[in-house]
């Protein structure tokens, strides 16, 4: 079988009449594309070029060889150029494995603006709070909380993600706001499952940084965050969240913070690649939105809780 690149090589020796030219233009020593030639021309049992110290010249197997080959190589050649030009555009489909109630903090406004932004991108979506297997499932970029376990994947931290107390002003209305972490023991708690008994446990950063773990429980238990963040709004009790999955609550008036002197230390956000090699253009261009709008989305949520500002 004929070596491709030989051929290409002949093909621009051919074109431009000397070794040294040629091996300028294919950035490669002269004296590896004689060879290379030389090898081609013993493949094919015949000499293609005549040369001399002051001439290089077809023979006739040779021209014959360079018309039947010139416009495969042509072809080849227009097709490397447009897929280098495609590449320099987002196309393509990009597989995102992501947390089931990922829409409820990434706005499906990010995703039109950047459908309309990139017109020959396809996103597909597949939500599911089991860690996806990234090869097995064809997924190109995956976004995770708590701690990663994908050896050798190529991963970027998104946020460390702090959250807080909150409940809706009809809660704190009807049952007053709690004066310390001691009083929480006497409020309705919306919580995860308990750790055992009735009660569960929410671990909370003070001011200095320092955790402290206090036990709560309350008559509405579930084990999905978002489940938890309907009910608060929905003045069940107080639940502990994290700040980006209640930014828009705490804008629109449906949630309060509870306790903003503490803090919920949450599992954070990362973004995992299926390789580290070769990233299709497509995909990085997602990801730098979502990074850089989760990023921001997560700023203005901790500094909402932390200052008492909202919109």
């Amino acid at each position: 079988m004929l070596d491709l690149n030989e051929v290409a090589m002949f093909v621009q020796v051919a074109r431009l009449g000397s070794f040294a030219e040629a091996a300028r233009h294919l950035r490669m020593p002269s004296a590896t594309l004689s060879r290379r030639v030389r090898q081609l021309e013993a493949h094919l049992g015949t000499r293609l070029l005549q040369r001399s110290t002051r001439k290089l010249a077809l023979t006739s197997g040779g021209q014959d060889f360079l018309e039947r080959c010139l416009p495969a190589v042509d072809e080849l050649m227009a097709a490397g150029q447009l897929q280098l030009a495609g590449s320099q555009e987002p196309s393509g489909a990009v597989r995102v494995a992501a947390p089931s109630n990922f829409f409820d903090f990434f706005p499906m406004e990010w995703v039109s603006g950047f459908l309309a932004a990139n017109p020959r991108v396809r996103i597909d979506f597949v939500l599911s709070d089991a860690a996806a297997d990234l090869v097995a499932e064809r997924i190109d970029v995956a976004f995770r909380g708590g701690p990663l376990r994908d050896a050798g994947s190529a991963t970027r931290r998104i946020f460390a993600s702090y959250g807080g107390l909150f409940a809706s002003p009809g809660y704190v209305a009807a049952h007053g706001q709690p004066a310390s972490l001691h009083e929480l023991g006497e409020h309705h708690c919306v919580t995860p499952p308990p750790d055992a008994g009735s009660y569960a446990t929410w671990r909370l950063l003070d001011a200095d940084g320092a955790e402290q773990d206090v036990r709560v429980r309350g008559r509405f238990v579930s084990n999905m965050q978002d489940v938890l963040r309907k009910a608060a709004c929905a003045g069940l009790g107080i639940a502990a969240l994290p700040s980006i999955l209640v930014a828009s609550d705490i804008a629109a008036g449906r949630l309060v913070p509870v306790l903003p002197q503490y803090r919920r230390a949450g599992r954070g956000l990362s973004v995992i690649y299926a390789s580290r090699h070769h990233i299709p253009h497509a995909v990085s261009a997602f990801v730098e939105m979502a990074m850089e709008k989760l990023a921001a989305s997560q700023d203005w949520g901790s500094a909402s809780v932390a200052t008492g500002q909202y919109r």
